[in-house]
């Protein structure tokens, strides 16, 4: 199952329909903090992300990708990977050569991802680059994402609307461009991927 989140798992509607896919025996899950390439673990997040995990009954190790084996994701029954940039996550990604390994956890596991991890876990990085080339600090060329799902999310939706120009105009002419649907996601909203199945969880 893959989730993809706007800020992580904020919302108790989010909470309550992972429960629902937990199994008696889903105890472990890793919080991967790669995508924020200047604090990692120090990151604000991590302490609001790990009791989240916690309170739903799992025990929660930090995982940095660029420093372990994604191997050692395969041990976990959930995988949560926390926000940051989403230009060098995809850069460490490849370069650690992670991309069938985070497949075989989407398809047997539980896979989260938020902010960054939306963009990066979708079919291409094209639309965040529109907004934000500057975070390609790896000088990534192609845009193309893991395609774990061909949806397309554009997270912190209501948050960003004032800080960019021309926000959902801008998304407009993406989608009418690509003849896509982009799926926009404000703060405490999610999508629940699992096979065919698609639900959306939006805030209260």
């Amino acid at each position: 199952m893959l989730i993809l989140c706007s800020n992580g798992l904020t919302n108790d509607n989010i909470k309550d329909e992972l429960k629902l896919h937990l199994l008696y025996n889903n105890t472990r899950a890793a919080l991967v903090v790669t995508a924020d390439n200047i604090y990692k673990r120090k990151n604000y997040h991590v302490a609001r992300s790990m009791k989240e995990l916690i309170d739903m009954g799992l025990s929660v190790d930090i995982i940095d990708i660029d420093e372990t084996s994604c191997k050692e994701l395969l041990k976990y029954n959930v995988v949560e990977f926390i926000g940051g940039n989403p230009f060098y996550l995809l850069n460490s990604i490849r370069k650690q050569q992670c991309e069938k390994i985070l497949k075989e956890i989407c398809k047997n596991q539980i896979l989260i991802g938020w902010s960054a991890a939306t963009f990066v876990f979708g079919p291409t990085l094209e639309l965040v680059n529109r907004y934000s080339p500057e975070l390609n600090i790896v000088g990534l060329i192609s845009m193309e994402g893991l395609s774990l799902t061909e949806i397309e999310v554009l997270p912190h939706y209501s948050k960003y609307l004032s800080k960019f120009e021309r926000f959902e105009e801008r998304c407009k002419e993406y989608e009418k461009e690509k003849s896509k649907e982009v799926i926009r996601l404000n703060d405490g909203e999610a999508i629940f991927i699992n096979g065919n199945e698609i639900k959306i969880i939006r805030a209260l």
